[in-house]
Parts: C-alpha cells; sequence; structure tokens
C-alpha cells in the first residue's frame, strides 16, 4: 500500500464517489423511478453515473494502493455466513422470473446489464471496499461493519429527493439490511468480488423491465426477512470471532 490506511482518507474516497455520482444524476435530470423505462434512460440514469464513480474509484484505488485489502481478506470469517447472501441472489432471480420483461429491445438487456455491474463495482468499492480498509485502521471489526453499512444506507437517502419521494423510508431500513447481507458475503469468503456479483444481479432484478405485483411482493416481504436475518447472523459472527480472539489473546 503505497499510502497507510486512515478512516478518514477513506470517507473522503466515499463521499468522492457520491459527489460525482449524483452530480451527473443532477446534470442529466434523474427520474428515480423510471431509470428503467427505456435504453434512454438506462444510459443516462444508470450506466452514465456509474461509470464516472468507477472513475473516480479506480484512480482512488491506485493512487492509495489498497487494491488487494479492498478485494481480498487476509482470514476470511464464517463460511456459513454466505446464507443470507445466496438467499439474496435467489430471490433475485425470482424476481426476474416474475417480472414483465416482455418487449424489450436487446440494447436494453445490455445497457442494464452493464449498469449493474457499474453498480456492483461501485457501491461496493466505495462501502465495503476503500472504506472498509480505511476503518479496519482505527476500529474493531463489529464497528466497521456497522459504520460501512450505516454509510451504505445513506448513500441512498438522496433517492427521496430525485423521485422515490417518501418511498425512500421503506427503501433505507432495507439497504441497511442488504448492506449487512453483502458485509457477510464479503467475510464469509473473504472478497469482495462475491458481494459485487450479488450486488449487480440484486440490481439487475430491480431495473429490468416491468414490476407486477408478485415481483414486488417478492422483492419486498423476503428482503424484510433476510435483512433480519442478516442481522442476526453478522451479531453471532462477530460475537464469536471475539471470543475466538479474546481466547487466543488469554492463551
Amino acid at each position: 500500500m503505497r499510502v497507510q490506511p486512515k478512516p478518514w482518507i477513506g470517507i473522503v474516497v466515499y463521499l468522492s464517489y457520491l459527489v460525482v455520482f449524483y452530480g451527473v444524476w443532477i446534470a442529466l435530470g434523474i427520474d428515480y423511478l423510471h431509470i428503467g423505462d427505456s435504453a434512454e434512460t438506462l444510459l443516462k440514469w444508470y450506466v452514465a453515473p456509474l461509470a464516472a464513480g468507477a472513475i473516480v474509484l479506480v484512480v482512488a484505488t491506485s493512487v492509495l494502493g489498497w487494491w488487494k485489502p479492498a478485494l481480498f481478506d487476509k482470514q476470511p470469517g464464517a463460511r456459513w455466513a454466505i446464507i443470507p447472501g445466496a438467499l439474496l441472489a435467489v430471490v433475485a432471480i425470482a424476481v426476474l422470473f416474475v417480472k414483465d420483461t416482455s418487449g424489450l429491445a436487446p440494447i436494453v438487456w445490455i445497457l442494464a446489464i452493464v449498469g449493474s455491474i457499474g453498480v456492483g463495482f461501485g457501491e461496493e468499492m466505495a462501502t465495503r471496499g476503500v472504506l472498509v480498509v480505511g476503518l479496519r485502521a482505527r476500529f474493531t471489526e463489529p464497528l466497521v461493519w456497522l459504520i460501512s453499512t450505516a454509510l451504505f444506507m445513506a448513500l441512498h437517502i438522496p433517492n427521496g429527493f430525485f423521485g422515490a419521494g417518501l418511498g425512500v423510508l421503506i427503501q433505507l431500513p432495507l439497504t441497511f439490511g442488504a448492506g449487512t447481507i453483502l458485509y457477510l458475503a464479503r467475510r464469509s469468503t473473504g472478497t469482495l468480488l462475491v458481494p459485487m456479483l450479488i450486488h449487480g444481479l440484486w440490481d439487475f432484478s430491480t431495473f429490468i423491465g416491468v414490476h407486477t405485483t408478485a415481483s414486488s411482493s417478492i422483492g419486498v416481504y423476503l428482503n424484510i426477512l433476510l435483512g433480519i436475518f442478516a442481522l442476526i447472523v453478522v451479531l453471532i459472527t462477530l460475537r464469536k470471532e471475539r471470543g475466538a480472539k479474546m481466547a487466543q489473546f488469554g492463551a
């Protein structure tokens, strides 16, 4: 690493990503509820801001020399903690099967896939990549989880001002739960690449096609249950890790 990790550095990179991403949204006149309406909206409001944000993250991570610690953990956590992430991926696939995707042009599918790759890379690198590296330089792992997940949730607050309205009040706790699921995916596998993949798949299922009553119900209710499950799992795993470290120190 060229630069010694510090919490404030991770937060600065996180904020820089947000400034660029939301700056593009503002410049292009975003309407959050209509991102997936057409190829034009997907390009302007999904692909373009994520591409701009990705550039910020690639440059920052390269300058800092944080690629390896941002993408990989030296000591993965409990393997079974991947279960919430695996279930979230299954829910995303189920949502895709019950959504109305008839009549979508090939370019819409391509842009949705590209944008979803951008979401997986951008939001994960900003919150559970570079930010986690910075936070771990000072805080214990439970605080790393709590702070990084809270900032991941906060990342979505502006959606309320860009078209989501009061619906953001429902989105925020769901996002905290999803953030916990994705944190567990990183800890259990030892790599950020897995939560990147799961995150991208979830957003792809969100923005492609038209929601039906069934897809909306699956997406919201199962997300709530998985979020609660993930909170239980993260508390159990972090407590066990803390106990193991204390036992090792005592020995």
